[in-house]
């Protein structure tokens, strides 16, 4: 008796803990399933086998029209266009899953009032014990929204990218065009002034002047833009040794750096991924710049240096010139803008303007550091 009530008590214990196993079990897939119909941002449900649908969640509701009743038991293949039905890519889908366990798409869908929308679909493979596939998981993300914003971005773009060719096409015909009677109204001028110079009062020989002066800064303005509208017309090198560019660079520029009596030290450039010849023109533009606005009566130092940041590679070029009022620091990157008077230092205000464009092709962004009186500090970014 002893034995059994002993035995008795152990079985009444165990089903005692069976049964509060199997409540936990249950309150555990309650707590589950109420979990994933209360998420609304998904659609998740469970197909059998053959892609009918057994569950139904808020997210599914929200993101594709049908209620519950209306979906349970209906085949999953109803969410896709005809097109995509005819192709039989809901099978093609199934067949993965069951293959490699798990498959992903995107693609068109199709809502309850017949309305599309861009869904992430992963579908899942469900096994049994012995390994066999019972059904599948199956959870849609809409994102129409970001599809549609990819789209708009992309059209966005397309259509910038038609203004800006029709745009470099009208300057480069406009600049083209007026170089013609720029020459001839100089031709002009210049001959009135040879035939003419000393036969005129003292007035018409200063008028004559002004107006070779201003053609010939019309005719470089015009040069200006026509360089400015080319820029990027190259292709894209994937190895531009900056060091050679630099020699290059100083070997043209040797007359005006032994003019100036600059002293030009340059450190270790890199080899990057780059357009050679704007770059060429970005380091012809920045020294050129450093030599025109230094001090008259002191030695110009220009420093030259990169180094790899998380962004790319950031360029440096110092001077000890006249130096920049940084209320002006984004003024000087614009188009034929300047902050001196023609007479105090010759140019268009266009060479800066080039910089800015050069490293914008470059995936990058110029800006200056500058004290009036000390010099400034140009950088720049070149992305890898």
């Amino acid at each position: 008796m002893n034995r059994r009530s002993a035995l008795r008590k152990r079985l009444q214990h165990t089903e005692r803990e069976l049964r509060a196993a199997r409540l936990e079990l249950k309150q555990t897939r309650d707590n589950y399933q109420n979990m994933v119909e209360e998420v609304k941002d998904y659609a998740i449900l469970l197909m059998d086998i053959d892609g009918n649908i057994l569950n139904w969640n808020k997210g599914a509701e929200k993101i594709k029209g049908y209620t519950a009743s209306e979906i349970i038991g209906k085949n999953f293949r109803l969410f896709y266009t005809a097109r995509d039905r005819a192709s039989l890519v809901p099978e093609q889908l199934l067949h993965s899953a069951v293959k490699d366990g798990r498959v992903q798409h995107e693609g068109w869908r199709v809502r309850k009032d017949g309305a599309l929308f861009w869904s992430n679909v992963t579908i899942t493979a469900i096994h049994n014990r012995d390994g066999q596939v019972t059904g599948f998981l199956k959870i849609t993300h809409d994102l129409t929204d970001k599809r549609l914003a990819e789209e708009n971005s992309r059209l966005y773009t397309e259509k910038l990218e038609i203004k800006n060719s029709e745009l470099e096409q009208f300057t480069y015909i406009a600049s083209h065009d007026l170089q013609e009677p720029l020459r001839s109204i100089s031709s002009l001028a210049e001959m009135i002034s040879e035939q003419y110079h000393g036969k005129l009062d003292e007035t018409a020989d200063t008028y004559l002047h002004f107006i070779l002066q201003s053609v010939n800064r019309m005719s470089q303005l015009i040069k200006g833009l026509l360089d400015y509208s080319r820029l990027g017309k190259a292709k894209l090198d994937p190895q531009v040794d900056c060091n050679v560019i630099m020699e290059t660079v100083l070997a043209d520029l040797q007359s005006a750096i032994k003019d100036s009596n600059a002293i030009i030290n340059v450190k270790q450039l890199p080899v990057l991924s780059a357009y050679p010849m704007e770059l060429k023109l970005l380091f012809q533009n920045l020294i050129s710049n450093a030599i025109k606005f230094r001090k008259k009566d002191q030695q110009l130092y220009v420093n030259i240096s990169a180094c790899l940041t998380d962004d790319g590679w950031i360029f440096q070029f110092q001077d000890n010139g006249i130096g920049i009022d940084q209320r002006f620091s984004d003024k000087i990157f614009e188009i034929f803008q300047r902050l001196h008077s023609k007479s105090a230092y010759e140019g268009t205000g266009i060479g800066l303007a080039h910089c800015k464009k050069i490293v914008a092709m470059h995936n990058g962004r110029i800006w200056v550091d500058s004290i009036p009186g000390e010099g400034s500090k140009f950088y720049f970014i070149i992305s890898v």
